[in-house]
């Protein structure tokens, strides 16, 4: 199809309820899934940074997890949960969840030496540590992973929609699909990718917003 036309679509399912039910379903379930995968990464990468024995004996099996293909447990959480949104926030949630994490533990083992040392010869306590030196050098890194992660959360509502869903815009993709209307298509993954920009944007806006002080170390991380 041309541009011209698939432009008319895409302009056409603007004006349909339908299209904007699906389209806040998929919302709610990437919000929700990179909120999830922002909370664990940070709770477990902190744990993983700052103590030994947990990133000797977790880490792997994460890393483990992480290699098993999403594509082939997405069918398994909609046995699990069910057809509902429950089974893509999960969805969304895992595959968001990994590279926040890289970027969490690499930005909280990225803190000053030399400053750590300083607060400890005065006495400061771990926490104390963590709050002001750790946390701090680490944001510009998290954001990174953030950047990534709420895209990789929206691609994870449209994987668990596709393999199995009643609502939503990976729904409204496979319809297509199925009747092979690439004109549709088209124009649903023009809408996913507008999602994904903005997701990404406002990312950005946030990190600009609390990180800063970091100026081109923002740009670091994985």
């Amino acid at each position: 199809p041309t541009p011209s036309q698939i432009f008319q679509v895409f302009v056409d399912q603007l004006g349909q309820a339908a299209f904007w039910h699906n389209f806040w379903v998929t919302l709610q379930e990437a919000g929700a899934g990179f909120v999830l995968a922002t909370v664990l990464a940070v709770l477990i990468g902190t744990f993983v940074a700052q103590i030994t024995v947990v990133e000797r004996t977790v880490l792997p099996y994460i890393v483990a997890f992480q290699s098993v293909p999403k594509v082939a447990l997405a069918p398994m959480f909609v046995v699990w949960f069910g057809f509902g949104m429950t089974s893509k926030i999960v969805m969304a949630t895992i595959i968001a969840f990994f590279p926040i994490l890289i970027n969490v533990i690499a930005g909280l083992k990225s803190a000053d030496n030399d400053k750590i040392e300083m607060l400890t010869s005065f006495g400061a306590t771990r926490f104390q540590v963590f709050r002001m030196v750790r946390f701090p050098s680490a944001l510009p890194y998290i954001f990174a992973g953030l950047q990534s992660g709420v895209v990789f959360a929206i691609l994870g509502a449209i994987v668990g929609e596709y393999i199995g869903a009643q609502e939503g815009l990976g729904y409204q993709l496979m319809q297509a699909n199925y009747r092979f209307d690439i004109l549709a298509m088209f124009a649903v993954l023009i809408v996913l990718s507008i999602m994904g920009m903005i997701a990404h944007g406002v990312v950005k806006v946030c990190q600009r917003r609390f990180v800063f002080w970091s100026g081109d170390q923002s740009k670091r991380g994985t």
